[in-house]
């Protein structure tokens, strides 16, 4: 006997029940997951609550300890106020502001350490002018700075960005110590924080026979002292006693030494100078104590994705055109063989005391088109053959091609044996230096 199947009320055979039983164990399924992930998620934070709450009173406990005072409120909006942060951040309490939420100001990077008011910081002498910021010699007219009664400050021009100036800072603290590099001492970039409120104070450079607006809390970096300004302004300044030197090309040698020694330590970090030039080589004693400065346009490269330029789009950012190598001009490329090749225009400019780069050169589009045909600069007289090589060997293209900062050392190392095993004897300079007779 054939059973036909139920139907409805208009006729039709009746749905089966297995259709409606398999969406049921469908959204069963997919509500037992949401409680399992809500399940695993309450645990995690609460384990995060409880770590965040035994943080806050960790650090308020050593605030406690410690006895630290609140930082004071300068008098006057026009002060020159200096911010100096601790070397070690983590020793230092994290300091809350009345206006912000104890929850963000957690994680605000401290802003501990004495403030000094524009009549704590005595700009003395104006060291160099730069595009983006002025170098003076500059003292504590009350305390000193981390032991330092004297020292380099770089001040920010108007328009600075503020990432540059952090960049600047993080790429300085990163390269540490060295005996080639100018040291980073203090710093204060915090316009982010303060830029509404901000004033500004023109100073008068008669140097400059103009006027720097500066800020009232402006980008402010204190750096280790020289003594003898650039090297481009000091080879200027003694270029008739140098020329009559006997051991010129020897100095000289032993300047490029140092300047490869601070240039491999930046590759040893991966970090790009962008801007090596004689200019921004600082001398406090010719030719063992030259420092590598002016870390504005460097990159580190361990925070990059691409060693490709971004000038365009970056169209305002202004580059030394005739420090920079072809392949720049070509792909917008620059690496450490960049760097190489500003390596050979500071030889050159050495040798030459300070003269500016291609000088029948005029225009910008004449110098990027010479660079990139080929053209080099004159080769100087009376250079030593190993520096004349030198030189042509960091402008070879492609930029492979080039030796590398170690390369560059170990040549130099060389070059300096040779001149000390022989000596001059109608130098009586050097035969000063030498082992006394019995």
């Amino acid at each position: 006997m054939v059973t036909s199947s139920p139907r409805n009320s208009t006729g039709n055979p009746k749905p089966n029940g297995i259709n409606m039983n398999t969406t049921h164990y469908v959204f069963i399924g997919i509500l037992t997951f949401l409680l399992v992930v809500i399940a695993l998620l309450i645990p995690l934070c609460l384990i995060k609550y409880r770590s965040l709450r035994r943080t806050i009173r960790d650090l308020q406990g050593q605030s406690r300890l410690m006895n630290i005072p609140p930082p004071e409120t300068p008098a006057s909006m026009d002060s020159l106020m200096v911010t100096l942060e601790q070397d070690t951040p983590s020793d230092t309490p994290i300091q809350r502001q009345k206006s912000k939420s104890g929850s963000r100001s957690l994680w605000r990077p401290p802003q501990a350490g004495p403030r000094f008011t524009k009549a704590d910081l005595s700009l003395m002498q104006l060291i160099k002018a730069g595009k983006e910021g002025v170098f003076y010699k500059a003292k504590m007219t009350r305390g000193t700075c981390k032991g330092h009664s004297m020292f380099t400050c770089k001040i920010a021009k108007d328009g600075v960005p503020p990432k540059r100036m952090e960049t600047e800072v993080s790429i300085m603290r990163k390269l540490g110590h060295h005996k080639n590099v100018l040291q980073l001492l203090d710093w204060n970039t915090t316009e982010g924080e303060r830029g509404s409120s901000r004033r500004w104070v023109c100073d008068s450079l008669s140097a400059l026979n103009e006027r720097v607006c500066l800020p009232t809390e402006p980008y402010v970096l204190i750096l280790e002292y020289v003594s003898c300004g650039t090297l481009r302004s000091f080879l200027q300044m003694h270029r008739e006693r140098l020329r009559i030197d006997s051991e010129l090309q020897s100095l000289f040698t032993m300047a490029a030494y140092h300047i490869a020694l601070a240039m491999d330590h930046l590759r040893s970090k991966m970090v790009v100078h962008c801007d090596l030039a004689l200019r921004n080589i600082m001398v406090n004693s010719f030719p063992r104590e030259v420092k590598v400065a002016e870390f504005g346009l460097a990159r580190d490269l361990t925070r990059m994705r691409s060693r490709r330029s971004t000038r365009k789009r970056r169209r305002a950012e202004r580059v030394p055109l005739r420090w920079y190598p072809p392949e720049y001009f070509k792909n917008n490329y620059y690496s450490f063989k960049g760097d190489v090749w500003a390596f050979g225009i500071v030889l050159w400019e050495m040798e030459t005391f300070g003269t500016l780069p291609y000088p029948s050169l005029e225009t910008s589009e004449e110098v990027i088109y010479h660079i990139c045909t080929g053209y080099r600069n004159t080769e100087p007289e009376d250079c030593r053959p190993e520096i004349l090589q030198m030189m042509r060997d960091c402008w070879l293209d492609p930029y492979t091609m080039r030796p590398s900062f170690s390369d560059i050392v170990r040549i130099l190392e060389s070059i300096l044996e040779n001149d000390a095993d022989y000596v001059d004897v109608n130098n009586r300079r050097s035969m000063a230096l030498g082992p006394s007779s019995n």
